[in-house]
């Protein structure tokens, strides 16, 4: 497979303890990870080479998250200095009825600082097969946007295959309104070939809403037909994208989901089977192994979307079972979910 580039910010992030609220801890576990670091590790656990192209502080801090990135195989040359501090984000996991809860400490960060010129995204797309961002990266920071907006034009300009999550996050939009967030994801997304998104980030990000459906996002059963009208209107709106995808996700407790997909290709909407994840260690970073999955499933099964988004689904329920932003899964393990073999037996 030829290289696969994502673009974004890499945080620090802290949490208490197993699911201790941040009122009772006295220490924090300390990972790294963001939306498209996650998709590289998860693409580099596969065996695809895979460059992370972020922008950095030279500290001790910056340091740790580039070694982590070198550390799960991700290529890191493209990575551009600057800057005083990385973002941080605190985590407080959720169980049962307690839903997990974030809190962000990014503000003027080394990406939120970049502005466009600092990347020379003709030369990071050479012999480039395919370009990821996520709707997470133009909402840190008008500078982070424009970036983002020079990678797609590059990205498009090279026949370079481009995908997003669009990833609407309510907390990070504040230096613009609605209109001209939706003008920057609209421009954004119009680029794409590959748009992943639930019925929120389409709502939020684009005015869409289902026609005459009721989509249920609480409980056991979502309705993979309710996203059909969505898929549609996606791609009436964005005539470049081929497939339009989102996961399914029911949510019982957060200790307890059901969790799905759906692939549309413009003719077939495609749904893969239901996994019932019943002891979630960690959720955070679970849209992020689908992407990396379907990434990989559409790379090596080119002609068959079905396959390709079984491998995403299974691919990322298997993260539900990781501790951490990224999923340390193998090939092998989720072509061993998806063959029905949910055991949990030892392997000896």
């Amino acid at each position: 497979m030829k290289r696969v580039v994502t673009f974004g910010e890499i945080m620090l992030r802290l949490a208490p303890p197993g699911f201790l609220r941040f009122s009772q801890t006295i220490s924090f576990d300390a990972v790294y990870g963001g939306g498209e670091s996650n998709v590289a590790v998860s693409l580099a656990n596969y065996g695809v080479p895979v460059d992370f192209v972020t922008r950095l502080p030279k500290n001790d801090i910056g340091e740790c998250a580039l070694m982590e990135m070198r550390k799960r195989g991700v290529g890191t040359d493209k990575i551009i200095y600057g800057g005083d501090r990385l973002g941080i984000y605190f985590l407080e996991t959720g169980a049962v009825s307690r839903g997990s809860k974030v809190v962000y400490d990014r503000a003027h960060s080394a990406i939120a600082e970049i502005e466009k010129g600092m990347v020379d995204w003709n030369s990071v797309f050479k012999d480039v097969e395919w370009f990821h961002w996520t709707g997470i990266t133009p909402a840190i920071s008008q500078g982070a946007a424009d970036a983002c907006l020079e990678a797609v034009k590059a990205a498009s300009d090279m026949g370079v295959t481009i995908s997003t999550d669009l990833n609407y996050r309510a907390k990070l939009w504040n230096y613009c309104d609605e209109s001209k967030r939706e003008e920057i994801m609209s421009e954004l997304t119009s680029h794409c070939d590959i748009v992943l998104g639930n019925e929120e980030d389409a709502e939020k990000h684009f005015g869409i809403k289902p026609e005459g459906l009721d989509i249920t996002t609480q409980g056991e059963h979502v309705k993979a037909e309710a996203f059909l009208s969505v898929c549609e209107q996606m791609m009436k709106r964005f005539p470049r994208a081929k497939k339009v995808i989102t996961t399914l996700r029911g949510s019982l407790s957060a200790s307890h989901n059901t969790w799905a997909g759906v692939l549309y290709d413009g003719e077939t909407m495609y749904k893969s089977p239901e996994y019932q994840i019943t002891h979630i260690v960690d959720r955070v970073g679970g849209g992020d192994s689908f992407m990396g999955g379907l990434i990989y499933g559409l790379l090596k099964y080119p002609e068959d979307d079905q396959n390709a988004l079984n491998f995403a689904v299974a691919a990322s329920c298997l993260k539900h079972t990781i501790k951490g932003d990224a999923n340390l899964v193998t090939v092998a393990e989720v072509e061993k979910l998806m063959g029905g073999d949910a055991s949990g037996r030892v392997a000896r």
